[in-house]
């Protein structure tokens, strides 16, 4: 999805073409005796190559959606579509291949081995593919090249910045070629000109094709992307095109270089 040959992530084919389709989605919750309805029929549509910001104060839905969207969890009732796939009733083990297969994720926390370079955490997903020595090797260093840390490759978290950390952490969401990228705030640890630099590399990750969904507190943060979903009460209470959409690479060049 991220490149124009065969050597690394195919481009998407129809970029009009519906990869989630989330239709009527339910979600109850059982603590204790009380039942929570975390979602409320939801109904959204996100197309290849859109760059989505889900936003929404705690409680309000939009952990519960993004957890189904990754197959991490099922909806009680409803239907959700991947790429075509219905995936609503897929058991554990169906869903953990789509996972590995389909979707990318980054999470808050960069969740790094810390005995381990660069390069081999970027391979780890690999390991549960089909893939020869080889093919590992050279899908994590394509993947680190893509996040701007191919001279990085070597280097073990501690001797890396939380900026390049969480590239890294790109890296390996992406050494799998997935159809989707879903981040969970993903600048959450990061300071002001880090955050604008990791949504960079969303933005150039998007523009080759990537399909992003991203959750986000940061109004600023959200604002780089394409497409914001307001969340509340479990619904989508608001869905907006970002106007005057910034770019990244442009705003980092009024930000002050931060020293150590």
């Amino acid at each position: 999805m991220l490149a124009t040959n065969q050597s690394t992530i195919a481009p998407i084919t129809a970029v009009d073409a519906a990869v989630i389709c989330v239709e009527d989605i339910h979600k109850y919750y059982e603590l204790g005796e009380t039942r929570v309805h975390a979602l409320r029929g939801v109904s959204v549509a996100v197309h290849g190559g859109e760059f989505v910001a889900l936003m929404g104060a705690s409680g309000s839905g939009k952990s519960t959606f993004m957890n189904i969207l990754g197959c991490l969890d099922r909806p009680g009732s409803g239907r959700y579509l991947l790429e075509g796939v219905d995936v609503s009733q897929h058991d554990k083990r169906a869903l953990a291949l789509i996972r590995n297969q389909k979707i990318g994720f980054v999470f808050q926390g960069f969740n790094l081995l810390a005995r381990t370079t660069a390069l081999e955490n970027v391979e780890l997903p690999t390991l549960y593919s089909k893939v020869s020595n080889e093919e590992r090797h050279t899908r994590a260093s394509e993947a680190l090249a893509m996040v701007g840390l191919a001279d990085r490759a070597e280097h073990f978290p501690s001797q890396m910045s939380g900026g390049q950390q969480q590239r890294v952490a790109v890296a390996r969401a992406l050494v799998n070629r997935p159809s989707i990228l879903l981040a969970d705030e993903p600048t959450g640890n990061l300071d002001s000109r880090t955050s604008v630099e990791i949504m960079e590399v969303f933005q150039d990750l998007n523009d080759k094709g990537l399909t992003v969904v991203m959750v986000t507190h940061e109004h600023d943060i959200a604002e780089f992307a394409k497409r914001v979903l307001v969340f509340r009460d479990g619904k989508i209470r608001k869905d907006e095109p970002v106007r005057n959409r910034p770019r990244a690479s442009e705003v980092l060049k009024t930000l002050p270089t931060l020293e150590d």
